[in-house]
This record gives C-alpha cells, structure tokens and sequence, in this order.
C-alpha cells in the first residue's frame, strides 16, 4: 500500500526508444549552423583532438558550410519537416500497438531534436523502468550506434531511480532485414522502365583509419551487400558516399563510381542505400539529385534511386521482429 502524501507511482512500463542520427529544425542556414555544431564536436563523429579541430570547425567550416547544407536541406524539407524526422516519427508510430499495451514507443535523435535525454526522462517519467534503445544502424560504426548509445548511457548517468537498458544490436546479416531489404530492391527494379546495367549498394562513408583503429563497419558493409546480391541472384557493387574533409576514406566512392561507369558501357544504373533506415538528405538529395545529375553528365542514360524500407508495411514488420527479439524475457516478466 502506497503511504498518505507518498508522490504518485505510475504502473510500470516497458520502453522503446527509436535512435536515429539527427536533423536541424530547419532549413536554414542558422538552424544548419547549430546542428552542425553539434554534430560535427562528438568526438565520436571527428577523431581529432579537440584543441586541434575546434579553431577550424569554429572558424572556417561553419562560416562556410551551413548556407550550402540548408540550399541541401530545402531542395528535400517537406510539411512534414525533415525527411529522416518525419520517417523516424512514421515508424515509431507504426509501432506503437505492435508489443502490447505495457510497451510504449518513441523516437529520437542523436543530434538535434527530439533530444535522447528529453525522451529517456520521459519515458521514465511514464513509468518505463525497462528502455530498450535501438539505434536504427543496421551496421555497427562507432560514430552511429556507439555515439547513440553513449548519449543514453550519459543521460541515465544523470538519473537517481535508473531504468534498465538494453540496445538494439547492428543487424547487417540478419535474414529479416536481408529479406526484406531483398524485397524492396526487387520491387523497385520491377517498377522500373529500364534494365539497369549495375545496381549499386552505396553505403555512408568513414574514414579510412576508422577501419584501420578496428571498427567492423566495412566488413558489416560489404557483408550486407553480399548477401543481398544473392538474395537477389546479382551481383553489387558497392561504393561509399558523402565523403568530408581531406583524410582518405573508405572506398570506391560513390560519385566517382557514378561517374566512371557510362564510359565503360554502364550507361543504366539503379541505386539502393542498404545503411540507412530511413531516406534522408544524404539519399534523397545526395544520391537521387546530385547522384543523377553527375551520372547524366558523365554519358548515363538511366538512372533510378530506390527508396529506402522507411515506414512500408514490409519494413515496419522486420523492425518488429528485430525488437520483438530483444524484447524476450522483458514482457514475461512485466
């Protein structure tokens, strides 16, 4: 029995909390400036000692790059806002009844709004004293899972009454997401008008040293692209994008590849982004606008870039599963 005067105790709860890497409010140069900001310090993201990075952060990029960032940023903001926040928000969402009434979903971002911390106190606030916090990577890459899931560890460093966590693994290989991710390729290229002479998997770049220091994202990558070309019966070629600064990184690059293929006969092209979970400004304006045109100017005759599973029927049934997963034991128990 809850003594006279004691605060209210909501009944316990199970949470779910969506993880996705971040967006600025607007598109705008001001509102670019301060998610860069933010984004751009994590350690994780630049492995650069701070003293070193933050005069040329401060001083020369976000002089320079936020006002090309928002022009990136207009060209694919819809009512809705964000592409990535309003396909983030669709599939929690979507979620919402999928575990049963104990379980409450919510989403967040990494950078930017909604914040981690905002939303963990929430959920606690609700009485979730169980957090399963997904990152929504289906490759593991210290500056994506790890950074998400430090600013979870750090929040609840704030917290007296703690709930457990757990995180959502890098699911790179499981048979629901190559399956699904199978599917939704097939499906696009059966929409298509064309044949495409190469279907391209194109990955987020890292640098090159982050494989060098032991991070699996390479491995997760190609591993991922693997496997989808035989779940398909054809074979990948796979390149990485949005390459920053003046370190190698991780390659082939994708414009480059774009590029170089219409002069060795390559002249169809359809695209996938097997790494992200949502379209956003580095599919959508990266890869569907800039990736067309340079490919078109380069002597392409066709090209096609192919959603991402973002909030289908078929993509919010394999994040059921992959949660449903690490959910076991959890619900039993409430």
């Amino acid at each position: 029995m809850i003594p006279a005067g004691h605060p209210a105790v909501p009944p316990p709860r199970i949470g779910v909390l969506l993880v996705n890497l971040g967006t600025p409010d607007g598109p705008d140069a001001r509102s670019v400036k301060r998610y860069l900001a933010e984004f751009l310090s994590d350690p994780r993201v630049v492995e650069i000692p701070q003293i070193a990075w933050q005069p040329i952060l401060r001083g020369i990029i976000l002089n320079t790059r936020p006002k090309k960032s928002a022009h990136a940023y207009a060209q694919v903001w819809s009512d809705d806002g964000s592409p990535l926040a309003a396909v983030t928000k669709a599939q929690a969402l979507a979620l919402k009844d999928a575990f049963g009434p104990e379980v409450m979903v919510d989403w967040a971002m990494r950078y930017g709004n909604p914040a981690i911390s905002d939303r963990l106190r929430a959920m606690k606030d609700a009485g979730c004293e169980r957090i399963l916090v997904a990152p929504l990577y289906p490759q593991y890459c210290a500056a994506t899972t790890a950074t998400a899931n430090d600013k979870a560890f750090a929040a609840l460093a704030a917290m007296r009454w703690q709930p457990a966590l757990r995180t959502l693994p890098p699911y790179y290989d499981d048979p629901a997401y190559i399956d699904t991710l199978a599917d939704n390729v097939r499906k696009g290229l059966s929409a298509l008008d064309f044949v495409p002479d190469a279907v391209i998997a194109s990955f987020h770049g890292m640098p090159q040293r982050t494989l060098e220091l032991g991070d699996p994202y390479h491995c997760h990558c190609r591993k991922t692209a693997r496997l989808l070309g035989e779940a398909l019966g054809m074979e990948m070629t796979v390149a990485f994008q949005s390459r920053f600064g003046r370190a190698k990184w991780l390659e082939p690059a994708t414009d480059t590849t774009l590029e170089a293929m219409p002069a060795r006969g390559i002249r169809k092209v359809a695209i996938v982004a097997p790494g992200f979970s949502a379209d956003c400004l580095e599919t959508l304006e990266e890869l569907a606008i800039r990736g067309r045109e340079s490919f078109v100017a380069s002597g392409g005759t066709d090209f096609a870039y192919l959603p991402c599973l973002n909030d289908t029927a078929e993509g919010i049934e394999m994040l059921r599963t992959l949660l449903s997963r690490e959910l076991e034991g959890w619900r039993r128990a409430a």
